[in-house]
Formats: structure tokens, C-alpha cells, sequence
């Protein structure tokens, strides 16, 4: 698969599984990670990868030291390019907290999010960052939730923009289901202010033009209700009535092609593609917050799932899992994620 620029693979939290799915991806995969380079710190990758070989009585892939996005194409065969691309981060214990942990992974999101949107890279991949450290690290890590908004202020900022005025949406997908989500990162109390008719329209528009964009064609967008039965006519609620059917009347007016409200305890299964039901009725579904959607999603299987950002004038994607302290360092985790991640990575940019 030949892609025009090189992608990046942000390193994530150093404390968590990222540094060892992006050692393992590369021992695995070595044909689908031509191409690619991890933007992060060259210790913290090599250590990795010995910690890798160890626990896998293998011989560790060696890691080179890049000097600049250019030389990833001199790279020989079964070895790791990394471009160190913030001041070295030191020892570091795994599995735990650190605020300098959370500020690394920081600046090299940043790095790779200004990079793509230069155009010097053709996309970036996420590893896992972990909350509480980029919140320890402080200002400015420590005004975002997540990656979604810290690559929504970059590409604003890029833009000469307000954050506001780049509106950006998550999907999560694997190979059976696409979900995109209406809000993200709040409560729940704040996610059902949260469904507007401005909100659920923005999110289709969205949708509809990234899907069309990746399929080459319109996509099916099935809209899943807020309410049980999706209200059932005003008996369980009347968001649907008042908020999400104007809003899908909006978007098939603008060429849409979107159905609903659904009930959401059955819309995602009319969805998902599987052998028994190999053409399903919709190409992606609109959820109205976080947990509606994504519990689906990762019930199928976290290890094929992926974060995919839509809106973002750059092509983003990143394992749908987190930075798991829990058995970092163990050499336990699976890098299955992070390799579908890549993977539609690639199939986006020669989509």
C-alpha cells in the first residue's frame, strides 16, 4: 500500500502499553508499517523493544534515531524509525502516573498535529495517552480532556479559526460497525443538554461528507434516539420530536441520506456487518453521547476497534483502548488495535 508522505505514530503515555504495541506492530507487521515513524522519544522506544524480545525470547528490532521525517524512506527492514521530537524524557517507571509522562505525550501530539497540518506528514496514529498525567502535567495540557480536543485547538489554531468554527466528531470503528458520536467527553447530565438541532445536524453534515469522501459514495446514516424506543412518540421523552427528527429533516435536505430517530437498543444491529448479515441496512450510526455508542463498538471487540476523528482537516486515527498501567511493561499487550489503527490510516489517505 503506497501512500505520498509518511504517517506518524504518536508514542502516547511512555508509562502505559503504547511504546510496546508500536514495538510489537512493527515486529508483526513490518510490510504495513513501511512508511511509518514514531514521534516520540528514542529510549523510551528501545526499551520497548528489549522489554518486548525479553518476555518474547526474541532477538529485539533495533530502533533508529531519525534526524528529520525525510530519512524514514532510508530505514532499512525490521527496524523502528523514531524522530525524537521533544527533549528526552529519562527513566520512567511503568504503570504509573507522571505528570512528565503526560507533558511528553503532550508535545508530541502538538508536534504531529502541526506537522500534518503543514502537510509534512500524510497522518498521524495515536497511542494511548492517560488523563490524570496530561491533567498533572498543567498548563497547557491540562485544559483538554482528550486527544479530540487538543487536535481540535491545533487544527483552530493552524486556521487562524476559533475552536468553535472546527467542529470535529468522533467515530469509532471496527470492521463489523462505525459509530459517530454526537458529543464526547462530558457528563451525562451535560450530554443531553448537549442534543440540539444544531448538534445532531453539524453531526450528520459531518458524517456524511467524511463517509463520502472514504466510500466514494453517499453514505447510509441511520440516527439513533436519546430516549427508550427512541421516545415512542412523546411517551418516554420528546427530544426526538423536537430536537433530532428536525435536525435529519436539515441533513436530507442538504443531500443526506439519513433515517431515523431509531430506537437505540436495536439501530445497531440493523447496522453491523457480519457473515450472517453481510449488507446491512445503514454504512454508520449517529449516536447521541459517548457510552450510547461506543458500548457497542467495544462490545465487538476492543482489539479491532478504532478512534477515528472526522472534521479535522488531517487524517487522525488511534486504537480504541487505553493506556492499560495495569500490565504495562509485562509484555502482555495486544497491538491489534493500534495495527487496524494504521491501517485505515492508510486506506484514508488513497481513499
Amino acid at each position: 500500500m503506497q501512500i505520498p508522505r509518511p504517517i506518524a505514530i504518536t508514542i502516547g503515555d511512555a508509562a502505559g502499553i503504547g511504546p510496546e504495541i508500536i514495538a510489537k506492530a512493527f515486529e508483526q507487521e513490518p510490510q504495513l508499517m513501511c512508511g511509518t515513524f514514531v514521534a516520540g522519544d528514542v529510549q523510551v522506544v528501545r526499551r520497548a523493544s528489549a522489554m518486548v524480545a525479553r518476555t518474547q525470547a526474541r532477538i529485539a528490532l533495533a530502533v533508529a534515531a531519525l534526524d528529520a521525517i525525510g530519512d524514514v524512506a532510508a530505514v532499512p527492514p525490521q527496524c523502528i524509525p523514531v524522530l525524537q521530537v521533544a527533549p528526552v524524557l529519562g527513566d520512567l517507571a511503568w504503570g504509573q502516573v507522571n505528570a512528565r509522562a503526560g507533558a511528553f505525550a503532550g508535545h508530541c501530539l502538538f508536534w504531529a498535529a502541526n506537522a500534518a497540518l503543514r502537510g509534512e506528514i500524510g497522518a498521524l496514529v495515536t497511542a494511548p495517552i492517560h488523563k490524570e498525567a496530561l491533567h498533572a502535567a498543567g498548563a497547557p495540557f491540562d485544559r483538554y480532556p482528550g486527544h479530540t480536543e487538543m487536535l481540535q485547538a491545533a487544527a483552530a489554531e493552524y486556521l487562524h479559526k476559533t475552536v468553535d468554527e472546527v467542529p470535529v466528531r468522533m467515530m469509532l470503528a471496527n470492521d463489523e460497525l462505525r459509530v459517530v458520536l454526537v458529543s464526547i467527553h462530558m457528563a451525562l447530565r451535560q450530554a443531553i443538554d448537549a442534543v440540539t438541532t444544531e448538534s445532531v445536524f453539524e453531526t450528520l453534515m459531518i458524517t456524511h461528507d467524511a463517509l463520502s469522501r472514504h466510500l466514494g459514495r453517499v453514505p447510509r446514516i441511520a440516527v439513533a434516539g436519546l430516549n427508550p424506543h427512541a421516545g415512542e412518540g412523546g411517551l418516554f421523552g420528546h427530544e426526538e420530536m423536537q430536537w433530532i427528527a428536525p435536525a435529519i429533516a436539515q441533513a436530507r435536505a442538504k443531500g443526506c441520506q439519513a433515517s431515523g430517530p431509531f430506537a437505540p437498543d436495536t439501530v445497531f444491529m440493523r447496522a453491523r456487518r457480519h457473515a450472517s448479515h453481510p449488507h446491512p441496512e445503514f454504512d454508520a450510526v449517529v449516536a447521541m453521547y459517548h457510552d450510547q455508542g461506543l458500548i457497542p463498538v467495544k462490545y465487538l471487540g476492543v482489539d479491532k476497534g478504532v478512534n477515528v476523528t472526522l472534521g479535522l482537516p488531517m487524517v487522525r486515527t488511534s486504537p480504541d483502548h487505553g493506556t492499560a498501567f495495569d500490565i504495562a511493561g509485562l509484555g502482555k499487550a495486544d497491538p491489534a488495535s493500534l495495527i487496524e489503527a494504521v491501517r485505515v490510516a492508510k486506506s484514508m489517505l488513497i481513499s
